[in-house]
Parts: structure tokens; C-alpha cells; sequence
């Protein structure tokens, strides 16, 4: 078994994506805590994860956890030194065997450009980034990485997920894109796509869903991608058509059930569901979805 294989089989169907913790305002380890409590086998937390900070608190989850798999959900490649990032991501993954995966991505023009970078050939830098990250210069290279998931939507960025990690991770994407993520990809690397979705009243859900669309309508790299599939202008200005919300972001236990079928069905292997709403990542709130999704839970 491949060391893709086994990870694919640890993680199982279903795992939480969430915002940073600290930006929530919740505890990490608690959190963390609730989360395997709660039947998931992995938490992929965003944010960028810009500095070591971001990975003493992924530490700190995985030393208070039996068996839950970390991940960043993505690292960006313009706040970090390939050899620094190395080496954190090495000592995760000697403490920690088989539990960490370092998700890695090209983040946003606004976001790279308040850094003070010039976003350009984004694709190049993630690639010179891969080949600093796999070549170390010096010491280091004995020491093995954990698996690297890359944040690709495109036909070339997937082909280098292809060719220098274990699969994907894509984000704000529609089951449509999986099929086709897993058509590039072929059968072998992982395909772990992220899913927002609420389970609150109709309305609130909507609202909800609508703030949350709003802040990734503005960013071409999901609008280009979502206009590739099947999606045109008019869906995409504003907070998005009621279509679109329908499709990418789901309200209700049945339909937040329907789209991780569909992720699985187009070739996701691991699907990991982001709860949005107030007060979404308590204990309480975390058990009920797992029960709501529990049927995804059982190996």
C-alpha cells in the first residue's frame, strides 16, 4: 500500500474545513477535541497559515488528539521560505507520523499584494516553490516531508499536483470540478475537496450563504473557475444567483447530504464540509453534525 493509499483510507469520506481558530474566537485544542469527538477524521484549517504560529497551533491539536489528521488548508507560498517550511513541516510529521498533510496554494492577487508582492506567473512561483521545498539545500533532506496537497483548480496547476504532491485540494468548487480534477489526475492522488454549507432556517441559511459567497465572488481565481463550468456573469455578481448558492453552498441537512454524495460520486475522496454560521464550532453543534452526516462517518 501506497503511502497515498493508506492516507486515503484514514481520512474516509468526510472531514471540517474551518477558519483559523483564533480568528472564531475559539479554543484550538478544544475545538480540535470536538471535532474527533464528534466521529471526523481531519480538520483542514485556512487562514494561509503564514508563519510558524499557524503551526505550533496545528502542534498543539495534534499532541491533544488520538488519531486526527491536520492540514493546512492552504499554506501560501509568498509568506513562507521553502527550507523554514520544510523544516516545520518535517518536525510535524516526525512527532506526528501520517498525521499532518501541508496543503499548499497560491492564496489571492488582494491578499499577495497587501504583503507587498506583485502577483504574477502565480503558477511559476508555486512550482520554483515545490522544487525548494523538495531539493533542500544542506541539512534537512534526510528527514522526510509529510504529504503535500495542492490548492489547484486549472489543468496546469493539477498536472503539478500530479506530478509533485498527492493530490488536491480545491476550494469553492462545485462537484462538476471534481470529476474534472479526478479526470486530470487519473485514479492515484487524492482528491479533497472543501464544501461551505448551513444548517440553519431557510432564510438565515440564505443570508449566511450570501455573506459568505460575497467575499470569493470578488476573487477571479474561483469566478474564472466556475465560469468553466457552467456558470455565467450573471451568476456571479453581487452574492451570487439563487443557482449558484443552491449549487456551491448548501442549506439543510438533505442537501448538505446530497452534495458530499455528489463530491464522492465525481471522484472526491475525502470531503471536508465547512460549517458557517454563529457558534457553529462548539461541542454541541459539532455532534449534531455529525449525526447528521453520520452515515458518511462509518468506514
Amino acid at each position: 500500500m501506497t503511502v497515498t493509499d493508506e492516507l486515503r483510507a484514514r481520512l474516509g469520506r468526510v472531514g471540517i474545513w474551518m477558519p483559523p481558530p483564533e480568528r472564531l474566537g475559539v479554543d484550538p485544542v478544544e475545538v480540535a477535541l470536538a471535532i474527533e469527538g464528534a466521529g471526523f477524521t481531519s480538520v483542514w484549517e485556512g487562514g494561509g497559515n503564514p508563519d510558524q504560529a499557524a503551526l505550533d497551533r496545528i502542534e498543539s491539536q495534534l499532541a491533544a488528539t488520538g488519531s486526527l489528521i491536520a492540514a493546512t488548508g492552504i499554506a501560501s507560498v509568498w509568506t513562507w521560505d521553502p527550507a523554514l517550511l520544510r523544516a516545520a513541516a518535517q518536525d510535524l510529521e516526525t512527532a506526528f507520523p501520517g498525521r499532518f498533510i501541508l496543503g499548499l496554494g497560491v492564496s489571492h492577487a488582494p491578499a499577495v499584494e497587501a504583503l507587498g508582492h506583485t502577483y504574477q506567473r502565480p503558477l511559476r512561483k508555486l512550482e520554483k516553490f515545490l522544487d525548494e521545498l523538495s531539493h533542500p539545500a544542506g541539512h534537512g533532506a534526510e528527514r522526510p516531508l509529510p504529504p503535500v496537497v495542492l490548492a489547484a483548480l486549472g489543468p496546469k496547476a493539477l498536472g503539478l499536483a500530479l506530478d509533485q504532491a498527492v493530490g488536491t485540494h480545491p476550494y469553492f468548487t462545485t462537484p462538476e470540478h471534481t470529476g474534472f480534477a479526478r479526470e486530470v489526475l487519473g485514479p492515484g492522488p487524492l482528491v479533497i475537496p472543501e464544501l461551505a454549507f448551513t444548517l440553519a432556517s431557510p432564510a438565515e441559511g440564505e443570508a449566511t450563504a450570501r455573506a459568505y459567497a460575497s467575499r470569493y465572488l470578488r476573487l477571479p481565481n474561483y469566478t474564472n473557475n466556475l465560469m468553466k463550468f457552467g456558470f455565467g456573469p450573471e451568476d456571479l455578481e453581487g452574492t451570487g444567483s439563487d443557482r449558484l448558492i443552491a449549487q456551491v453552498i448548501p442549506n439543510g441537512p438533505e442537501a448538505l447530504r446530497e452534495r458530499i454524495q455528489a463530491h464522492l460520486d465525481a471522484g472526491a475522496d475525502h470531503v471536508v464540509i465547512q460549517p458557517l454560521g454563529d457558534d457553529v464550532f462548539t461541542d454541541a453543534a459539532l455532534a449534531v453534525l455529525g449525526e447528521t452526516v453520520g452515515d458518511f462517518l462509518k468506514r
